[in-house]
């Protein structure tokens, strides 16, 4: 068995026992994901991916993971101590999801992915670093419909005068004109002084008694 390929993704916090998440490939055939790699007192070791171990509520039968002081279903409390404890007396609360069965194995791993992890510690401080971990191919280009074949983006036209732009979409040509400029000082097309005198409104249209009219005035 081989290791083919490792792919670390750091941690930012250097506050934290967690230093990264990993994935390693087998023969180029078999990846295993969500690997950690924690601080532990004698150093880096790495961790399996697991899950929280979970028991039923002895009144409702649903399912809490083993830390719950309360069941999430009808709210009955439940002992926080009740977990099985290991060799050493800690908790057991969760439980490896895939792992090896012979030291020699483990050790292969832990090898190879701490020593991808010091790799990938020093290409993150180049410039233009960027991480593998969660590339799946979601930068590639996605291809067009069948009604979208037509389709160009890039700009066909662009007049330097009008700064209109036209775009080219399933065999018809369509032109945006940009917003005009009014930087060169010229007047709206619409000046309210253009305007012809019977269409403004003004005092001097008013009747003469209606000057000292005041609000309200005429209503019966």
């Amino acid at each position: 068995m081989e290791i083919s390929e490792v792919r670390i993704k750091l941690m930012n916090d250097p506050h934290e026992r967690l230093l990264a998440f990993c994935s390693i490939t087998f023969d180029v055939s078999f990846v295993i994901r969500d690997l950690k790699i924690i601080q532990g007192a004698k150093g880096a070791f790495v961790a399996m991916p697991s899950r929280k171990l979970m028991d039923r509520c002895p009144k409702c039968h649903t399912k809490n993971h083993l830390r719950a002081s309360f069941c999430n279903q009808c709210g009955v409390r439940l002992d926080e101590n009740r977990a099985d404890k290991d060799d050493a007396g800690r908790a057991r609360l969760y439980a490896d999801i895939a792992h090896p069965i012979n030291s020699e194995c483990r050790e292969l791993i832990q090898e190879e992915v701490l020593k991808a992890y010091e790799e990938e510690r020093v290409s993150a401080q180049q410039e233009g670093y960027i991480c593998r971990y969660d590339d799946f191919g979601e930068e590639d280009y996605a291809r067009l419909g069948p009604y979208e074949e037509d389709y160009d983006e890039t700009p066909l036209v662009q007049s330097s005068r009008t700064e209109s732009t036209v775009h080219r979409k399933n065999g018809q040509v369509f032109r945006i004109d940009a917003a005009e400029d009014r930087s060169d000082g010229k007047p709206p097309h619409h000046n309210p002084a253009d305007q012809p005198a019977a269409d403004r409104v003004t005092s001097q249209n008013r009747e003469p008694g209606a000057q000292g009219d005041s609000f309200g005035s005429g209503i019966v």
